[in-house]
């Protein structure tokens, strides 16, 4: 990693990821390359200990060096976060992208130290997300664009609409400029995420959705090989994100959703906007148009007032679903959220549920690994001896290959986790004239 890239840190989701790759060229064009920066996570109280838990390890591994604290936990509690004595500056998520935030920052430097910095505005009142291009993410095989922010939203159990304010859509040509430019630089898939993606475009003129999008950067990155996008609401999908995923094969065959529970009246108390039905006739409609899809999904295992017949429910979704790629949460209670004030589950019982569900994915994982034998597959090599096949499952080869190339694998078996190409089956799958493609 590079000098700046040693010293940022990203926690909890991809969307944190993508900024975190933002700042560090901010940072670096600032004169900051030598700072710690460490992009917090709220979603649950344990992401907030975390995160703290970051910045003082961080800080003990660089001595001296300007501490940067920014994310989602700063935004909404950076009292908190100020009063760390590790922690030089903080950062609000209004700010962070902003190029003006950081070269204030480096001018606010004293004998190598900046001083007692605070740029944290009021969230709900961003009206727009920032753009911010990027020309890569280090030794990482996908790169990710940022097509949405903030949440209209408000689940019962989470804090994040506060930490990341209301739903704001970066327009179609910024997104497009940045997709091409990770083409360009050798990209071979490109993941769309955001907060609330499937909201993208409310709050644009025109009335456009999420597939329209989707649709948009196909047309107009005809070398862009894969395009994946990030957690959706299934309920939200809209009738041209579903026509293109029936269509575009460069579109990938894996949806993460954002489910949460599987009985109806648990989902009515998180607030949500679908029903256990609204999930498995989604799951039905998008496998008859791609039969070979794989469904991830959030689960939350002892939400408030859960009863174990409202928790079988939800383990009974995986199977109805076909779930396969399980985000499974145990419930924290967040200060600050209705369901916070809800009546608990004792934690026992929330962790054997948590327990319970991710034994069940684990098992739906395996039935999708044991239906890939026998099958070549199109994998894009994350590691010289790992890669992802288009349904995300992760594919192990005996002989190095080149990270960031798409090659076809044919396996012959699998582990309990992955699945194993043969020795010597893998040929390059890039179309013509990227067979030189690698990130």
């Amino acid at each position: 990693m590079s000098a700046a890239g040693t010293r940022h840190s990203a926690l909890g989701c991809r969307l944190n990821a993508y900024e975190s790759e933002a700042m560090k060229d901010l940072s670096a064009s600032a004169g900051l390359e030598d700072a710690v920066v460490v992009n917090t996570c709220a979603v649950t109280a344990e992401a907030v200990r975390k995160s703290k838990q970051a910045i003082r390890k961080l800080a003990r591994q660089h001595p001296g060096a300007p501490m940067i604290a920014t994310g989602c936990a700063v935004q909404i509690e950076p009292e908190s976060f100020a009063s760390m004595g590790e922690v030089d500056a903080v950062v609000g998520n209004g700010r962070k992208l902003v190029p003006d935030t950081w070269r204030k920052l480096a001018a606010s430097r004293r004998g190598g130290a900046i001083s007692g910095a605070w740029h944290v505005d009021e969230i709900m009142s961003e009206s727009k997300s920032p753009v911010h291009s990027i020309s890569g993410f280090g030794g990482r095989a996908r790169g990710y664009v940022q097509v949405q922010n903030g949440c209209d939203h408000r689940c019962t159990f989470c804090i994040i609409p506060f930490g990341r304010g209301n739903s704001r859509s970066v327009p179609v040509a910024d997104v497009v400029e940045q997709v091409k430019s990770l083409v360009g630089g050798g990209f071979n898939e490109v993941v769309l995420t955001g907060v609330d993606l499937t909201s993208w475009g409310e709050d644009l003129a025109g009335g456009r959705r999420l597939g329209d999008l989707v649709a948009a950067v196909l047309a107009s990155a005809p070398d862009l090989p894969r395009l994946r996008i990030s957690s959706i609401d299934p309920v939200e999908a809209d009738s041209e994100l579903m026509g293109v995923l029936a269509s575009e094969k460069r579109l990938m065959p894996h949806l993460h959703l954002s489910l949460q529970s599987g009985d109806n009246m648990i989902l009515k108390r998180m607030k949500r906007r679908h029903s256990r039905e609204d999930a498995i006739s989604f799951c039905e409609e998008a496998r008859r148009l791609r039969p070979e899809i794989a469904f991830g999904a959030d689960l939350i295992a002892g939400f408030p007032t859960e009863t174990e017949s409202m928790f079988e429910n939800t383990l009974a979704l995986i199977e109805e679903c076909g779930l396969t790629w399980l985000h499974v949460f145990p419930f924290s209670k967040r200060v600050g959220t209705p369901a916070a004030r809800m009546p608990q589950i004792a934690g026992e019982a929330i962790r054997d549920r948590a327990t319970r569900l991710r034994s069940a994915g684990h098992l739906r994982v395996q039935r999708l690994l044991d239906d890939q034998k026998g099958r070549r597959l199109r994998v894009l090599m994350e590691t010289p001896r790992l890669g992802r096949a288009e349904n995300f499952a992760e594919v192990e080869f005996s002989e190095a290959r080149l990270p960031g190339r798409l090659v076809e694998a044919d396996i012959y078996a699998r582990t309990d986790t992955r699945l194993l190409a043969s020795d010597g089956s893998a040929s390059s799958a890039e179309p013509t004239g990227m067979s030189e493609r690698r990130s």
